[in-house]
């Protein structure tokens, strides 16, 4: 229950700095952010609608989808961002004079901020919503390079931002914001989509029991220590950033004494998906 309430604070920390980064930073100079955020961004920055309500209304129908695909908790987690940052986006306000009048600036320290955010987030197990939603879904059932997606769909978004501006300053300084974003994602989190655990335990059943539940396979190995030529089991699995924060709780809930190592996985071949 305490981790619980701890993974909670931290989404609503997580949430509050994303908010902060839009208004105090993005916002007041028409910047955007990535993903479904700067959708939002983008549609209150021409009609009448503001960001809050078209962030909740653009987040609603993935989060719908993610309660069908993906874990609950996960998604509990993110339906939690979603709605905290919504409320944080009423809540604080867009400064009458700017932080700072520098469209460079303002887009360095928003994406650091709603980096921060999103980061602090995945480390918990959840996500802030958007098109990590969409990532998630797509890399537990498909081998696809989701990046590559995200950044064509976060480029038409920019585009679109730059022709119905007329000014492509505020189109590149909002490439700028969502490039540190991920890069601080990254540091925060892990960089790459999809990594390799490899589980030494003594407690095998016990593990397989829990990491059976999730939609991934897992392979057991027999190794031998070199020195002690003590007889363990070796678990390993493939997974995404997504899920790895699930998975480290589970390893510390099972058996905490368990030897892990995690290590990049730039590519997978074969019976990758389970359903």
């Amino acid at each position: 229950m305490f981790k619980e309430i701890r993974n909670a604070t931290v989404i609503v920390l997580g949430a509050a700095l994303i908010a902060a980064g839009f208004n105090l930073f993005l916002v007041p100079l028409h910047l955007l952010s990535g993903g479904v955020s700067g959708l939002a961004m983008l549609t209150a920055y021409f009609t009448p609608l503001d960001i809050s309500t078209m962030y909740l209304a653009y987040n609603v129908p993935l989060l719908i989808a993610g309660l069908f695909l993906l874990g609950k908790r996960f998604i509990g987690l993110s339906i939690l961002s979603v709605a905290a940052t919504t409320w944080f986006i009423t809540l604080i306000p867009t400064p009458d004079k700017l932080l700072s009048s520098d469209t460079l600036l303002s887009a360095v320290f928003g994406g650091v901020l709603v980096g921060i955010g999103c980061g602090i987030s995945f480390r918990v197990g959840g996500s802030s919503g958007g098109f990590d939603i969409v990532g998630s879904i797509v890399t537990r059932f498909r081998d696809f390079p989701v990046g590559n997606v995200i950044v064509g769909l976060n480029g038409i978004v920019i585009l679109a931002m730059g022709y119905l501006e007329g000014n492509w300053d505020l189109a590149l300084a909002s490439m700028v914001s969502i490039y540190i974003t991920g890069k601080v994602v990254d540091l925060i989190h892990i960089s790459h989509i999809k990594v390799t655990l490899f589980i030494i335990t003594d407690k095998t059943e016990a593990l397989l029991e829990r990491l059976l539940t999730l939609p991934r396979g897992v392979t057991l190995m027999k190794t031998q220590g070199a020195f002690s030529h003590k007889e363990k089991d070796m678990l390993m699995t493939v997974t995404t950033r997504y899920e790895l924060a699930e998975l480290r709780e589970i390893i510390k809930q099972t058996d905490p004494a368990a030897f892990v190592n995690i290590v990049e996985t730039v590519g997978v071949m074969g019976a990758f998906r389970r359903r």
